[in-house]
């Protein structure tokens, strides 16, 4: 019997279109003989829909008519089964459902990838593909994850975070990274990817328009310093916090002072339809030193265990090219395309890797059920509060 695989993609982010084809390919490049894949396409208000067309990426061109020939579902677990069962439900006949065995999360960015959707899955008692949840949400939080990484001796750039009540008061915002960085500066929300709201200030002027653009898209904004003369490279890593191997290294080539949306999905994709990040611009393997090769898939499999990682993961990195110095720059615990291209070079094709995926998703649920998560006790036996007016137990 097939492992049934709900393929879940979309959600309620800026990068759901993204998701979307990330879904999709990973879909297209499942192993058949092994699972049923079930595609479930999450609204930008997070429903779930499940239909015949839901793989179609063609589809994607008209939702809303995609969303009326498919059907929303919810998930329910009954008797230790999870079910994709129809929402609204039915009076009178039978319910539609799909008993699913595995989720498989293909999702990008705020609201899905940082843990809030995990934590659902968890909750759901379904064992899911990739990170955690606190690695989810350690990984989507640039401040939090550079303060765990520092801590394992990982170099990161140092950066301030500013809030809200820093925004409001624009000019001694202004003023602090002025004192504290100078310029140039990076400016980016704290829990976003794709580069959304990512920019380079080179002046006081530009500064404030990279604030307030950071500023529309997350509630805390991080600023660090901008390397000049800057080389990036990126490296995914395969396993979890116990063993992990690192992919191929590449040089993704960008047209600014950083990789931007525009460089990552649109500007390789209008001969052909996009194909999410598998459609960027890059060197593979990247032109780099075989020392520097050796230390960036190191500091790429270090970073991943300290981080608490699981499944696949892209690590960004930056190269000062004035003293050699690398840097890690960011994780993507669900990377766009789930970083396929990377594995291809080293052998592993796309289909392997799913399938590795799968596997590592149920060793850590074959883990999970050897803890003991309950402990017996007769304290509600006794528990009493002394009336209207309560009481101590």
């Amino acid at each position: 019997m097939k492992t049934r695989v709900a393929m879940i993609f979309g959600g309620k982010s800026v990068e759901h279109e993204v998701s979307v084809i990330s879904g999709i390919q990973a879909i297209l490049s499942m192993d058949t003989d092994k699972y049923e894949v079930i595609p479930v396409y999450m609204t930008k208000k997070n429903e779930m829909y499940i239909g015949s067309d839901i793989g179609n990426i063609e589809a994607y061109k008209d939702i809303k008519g995609l969303l009326l020939r498919s059907q929303r579902v919810i998930m329910v677990n009954e008797n230790g089964r999870v079910k994709l069962i129809q929402f609204p439900l039915k009076k009178f006949g039978k319910n539609q459902e799909q008993e699913i065995d595995i989720a498989f999360p293909v999702v990008h960015g705020t609201n899905v990838e940082d843990g809030a959707f995990q934590g659902y899955l968890k909750t759901m008692g379904i064992p899911f593909v990739g990170c955690d949840v606190t690695a989810s949400a350690i990984g989507m939080d640039k401040f939090i994850m550079k303060a765990v990484l520092k801590e394992g001796d990982v170099p990161v750039l140092d950066a301030k975070l500013y809030t809200l009540s820093h925004y409001a008061e624009m000019e001694a915002l202004l003023d602090d990274v002025e004192k504290t960085f100078g310029y140039p500066v990076i400016v980016k929300p704290v829990n976003l990817g794709s580069s959304v709201g990512i920019s380079v200030a080179k002046d006081r002027v530009s500064l404030a328009d990279s604030v307030d653009d950071a500023f529309r898209y997350a509630t805390k904004v991080l600023v660090e310093h901008a390397i000049s003369n800057l080389r990036e490279v990126n490296c995914a890593v395969l396993g979890d916090e116990n063993e992990a191997i690192a992919s191929e290294v590449e040089e993704p080539m960008h047209s600014e002072d950083i990789l931007s949306y525009e460089d990552k999905y649109v500007s390789n994709s209008k001969s052909g339809g996009s194909k999410g990040m598998a459609s960027v611009s890059r060197k593979i393997p990247a032109e780099i030193p075989d020392k520097l090769r050796n230390e960036v898939r190191e500091m790429a499999v270090k970073s991943f265990k300290l981080l608490g990682c699981n499944g696949v993961a892209r690590i960004d990195f930056m190269i000062d090219e004035d003293n050699g110095k690398l840097y890690f720059n960011e994780i993507n615990t669900i990377p766009g395309s789930l970083s396929f291209y990377l594995w291809e070079p080293i052998g592993i094709p796309y289909k392997e890797l799913l399938t590795r995926m799968i596997d590592l998703c149920l060793k850590r649920a074959r883990t999970e059920e050897s803890l003991t998560f309950t402990f017996d006790t007769n304290i509600l036996n006794s528990a009493s509060f002394g009336g209207s007016k309560g009481g101590k137990l």
